[in-house]
């Protein structure tokens, strides 16, 4: 099996060789910092990396909300009022998300994807996200009872914008193999809204553009981290098909996640924090996710970035016991 086959036969439960290998997302630069002080080359770039980790390659698209050279005086300053969202909109939601670098470079990617070497995906900023980015944390929370005018104007411009980035993907003849909202709605108590905040405020944006996602062969997931097990109903219920990276710290529990909602997609739930104690403590976790990993839908990767405190040998190590549990539970051994 190819990278992009092994992708989506584990997403819909189908038999695999092995679980795909991944970093969903890069590594911190202090982590980065250590492994080059450690011996890893200065001359790999990012996609080089994984490679010399022996992991699958996948490519990655983010498309900023910013217009190129937006003034830093007002993009850099918080959304109190209509007011300064009415100064600020001139410099957001540009017409084209594809500049003449992105299209050659998007271009070269897809023939890796469509050979089958690579899987595809991009990321766009949620319906929790977005409002946050531009109002600041404390606000944007008040800003659900004080301001909800405000918070519906911002999302139901994004809700368009947003149609129209992944129309414009899909027109260049991206076909997805995944995409992520990002959205961070959950803390390591749980989620910093209520339902009916979200019902409200996210739901019927989330009812528009997942459709729009979903006319290609496009798995939908949310990016949120923290304890997230109270909000995945909201989650399926508006058509998002699983979520990552399910941070073991905050309390999720995958096998009881699982119990609950057999369908849904996961990636991530490798516990970070036990890779600077070494092989065994590594291993330890593994064996936690083996028999969730065995069910299908799920591809095991290490829960958010990998921190500093993890030595090259010890990511070296990781990545040995990450090939051998790949293939364990694709054989259900």
């Amino acid at each position: 099996m190819n990278a992009r086959e092994r992708f989506h036969a584990v997403m819909n439960f189908e038999p695999v060789d092995r679980l795909p290998m991944i970093e969903w997302t890069g590594w911190w630069d202090k982590t980065y910092d250590r492994w080059l002080s450690e011996g890893l080359s200065p001359d790999l770039d990012f996609h080089g990396t994984h490679r010399y980790f022996g992991l699958d390659t996948h490519f990655q698209y983010w498309p900023d909300v910013y217009k190129p050279g937006a003034d830093p005086a007002l993009t850099e300053r918080f959304v109190a009022c209509e007011a300064d969202y009415d100064a600020l909109r001139p410099y957001l939601y540009p017409d084209t998300i594809m500049p003449g670098h992105w299209k050659r470079t998007l271009g070269e990617h897809l023939a890796i994807q469509q050979a089958g070497d690579a899987f595809m995906w991009y990321t766009l900023e949620g319906f929790f996200w977005f409002p946050r980015r531009l109002m600041g944390i404390e606000p944007h929370m008040l800003a659900f009872y004080d301001q909800p005018k405000l918070m519906h104007r911002i999302n139901s411009d994004l809700c368009e914008w947003l149609i129209g980035a992944i129309e414009e993907l899909q027109a260049f003849g991206l076909e997805a193999d995944f995409m992520t909202f990002a959205e961070d709605l959950s803390y390591n108590h749980g989620p910093m809204l209520s339902r009916a905040s979200f019902e409200e405020f996210l739901a019927p944006y989330y009812a528009r553009v997942l459709p729009v996602v979903k006319r290609t062969n496009t798995f939908a997931l949310i990016d949120t981290d923290g304890l997230v097990t109270d909000a995945l109903p909201w989650f399926a219920d508006v058509g998002l098909d699983g979520i990552l990276p399910l941070e073991r710290q905050a309390g999720v529990d995958l096998a009881e996640i699982r119990r609950d909602f057999p369908d849904m997609r996961f990636i991530g739930h490798y516990n970070k924090l036990v890779m600077k104690h070494g092989r065994d403590a590594m291993r330890a976790e593994f064996e936690r996710l083996l028999p969730i990993a065995r069910q299908g839908g799920f591809i095991m990767s290490v829960d958010h970035q990998t921190p500093p405190d993890v030595s090259l040998e010890n990511y070296r190590i990781y990545m040995e016991l990450l090939a051998e549990y790949a293939v364990r539970a694709a054989k259900g051994d």
